[in-house]
């Protein structure tokens, strides 16, 4: 009798049993290499590229976009990534790329992330954190998303904390009280663009609800580039565990980044508090949905480096739109934040000393391998080719 297996099955089966190959060279996985590959879900371009070899990072999801302030029509600040702005900076960014190719290369593929590996390069794969760029263009078979490939484009986030025309967002509100909001027509319509258009689809900063249905209309895997786990702080910004299970199911992963007041709501934060995310991704999803990621310049949070890391002083940033949020019922925000990063990883070396810490704390060279930079590769390679 013929038995029948689902295709998420499929995916986390092969993803646990290493046997991907048909989706990228037999390189990236077979081939024994001198260091080990380093891949980040979230930085941006440096002011110095002598930054990239620094980071010994081997290739990273790149946030290329740019942002125009919105004011709410509840007096919030929403920050869009309207289309002109991310034309222009990803405009920017490729010539800058372009312009450096001893030290940069474009990802466009996974083969180019064994490619940067094997040269001594940096494989930045353009990322843009909202699809508020494409909104006008669903009329319209969504053509905007197709020039942006064009332009060097990889992975689309679906909103940034606040939900658009395709996805609620983890930060929506009515006044009194968080929202959670679904996807949106015009998003299944987006999830199946990007399927078609080999595209990344990531749901960092969506409301539970539309992770979830992207996760179920998606014939590919997806990602949260970066994020944090609510049961370990219960935040409108850091996922349910059935959030992180959907994302795992589709063969994707969960990036783990560094803000600390999604972290802990210990007084000090530190690296014991950022492998217990780690850890906890892996037992809701697996080994092979955990991930990492900064969410900050490669150097790190650049306010709080030139503090020495003084978090009493750096949160203060932050303060006054966190009392914003919790002024409308937003779940997590009667929390006063108190520090802003881990001090030992907001440093160039943090992919070196975040390894070191797993090993220390019993992971398997194996499962290190997997989250320092395995698990993106493995999804790269099924998504992009």
């Amino acid at each position: 009798m013929a038995i029948e297996v689902s295709r998420r099955n499929l995916i986390k089966a092969l993803a646990a049993a290493g046997t991907l190959s048909q989706f990228a060279p037999l390189g990236a996985f077979e081939r024994p290499i001198s260091k080990p590959l380093y891949i980040d879900g979230l930085s941006f371009l440096p002011d110095n590229l002598a930054d990239l070899s620094a980071s010994k990072l081997d290739a990273y999801l790149c946030d290329i976009s740019a942002i125009e302030a919105i004011e709410q029509a509840d007096g919030t600040t929403n920050y869009k990534r309207t289309y002109n702005a991310c034309v222009n900076s990803i405009s920017e960014a490729l010539t800058r790329v372009n312009a450096n190719p001893n030290k940069l290369l474009l990802g466009k593929s996974a083969s180019d992330i064994t490619l940067a590996h094997e040269t001594g390069r940096t494989a930045v794969i353009f990322q843009i954190q909202g699809a508020d760029c494409v909104e006008e263009s669903i009329d319209s078979d969504l053509n905007q998303v197709d020039e942006f490939y064009q332009r060097g484009l990889r992975v689309l986030q679906l909103t940034h904390h606040y939900g658009n025309k395709f996805s609620g967002g983890a930060l929506d509100n009515n006044g009194k009280q968080g929202l959670n909001l679904p996807l949106t027509t015009a998003g299944h319509q987006l999830i199946d663009k990007l399927n078609h258009n080999k595209m990344l689809i990531d749901v960092s900063h969506s409301s539970p609800q539309s992770a979830l249905d992207t996760a179920k209309a998606s014939r590919m895997p997806i990602v949260q580039s970066h994020g944090a786990v609510r049961a370990i702080v219960n935040h409108a910004r850091c996922s349910p565990d059935e959030v992180i299970k959907a994302i795992a199911d589709t063969g994707g992963l969960f990036g783990v980044f560094m803000m600390t007041f999604w972290l802990t709501n210990d007084n000090t934060p530190t690296t014991e508090h950022y492998l217990a995310h780690l850890k906890h991704v892996a037992n809701i999803g697996g080994i092979d949905a955990v991930a990492i990621a900064n969410d900050y310049p490669l150097r790190g949070h650049k306010n709080l480096i030139k503090l020495g890391n003084n978090n009493a002083e750096g949160v203060k940033e932050y303060i006054e739109w966190w009392h914003s949020l919790r002024a409308r019922g937003v779940l997590g925000f009667d929390v006063e934040p108190e520090h802003v990063v881990i001090p030992e990883l907001n440093n160039i070396d943090r992919m070196e000393r975040i390894d070191s810490a797993l090993s220390i704390a019993g992971f398997s060279s194996s499962d290190r391998s997997k989250i320092m930079g395995g698990n993106w590769q493995r999804v790269l390679s099924q998504v992009l080719g």
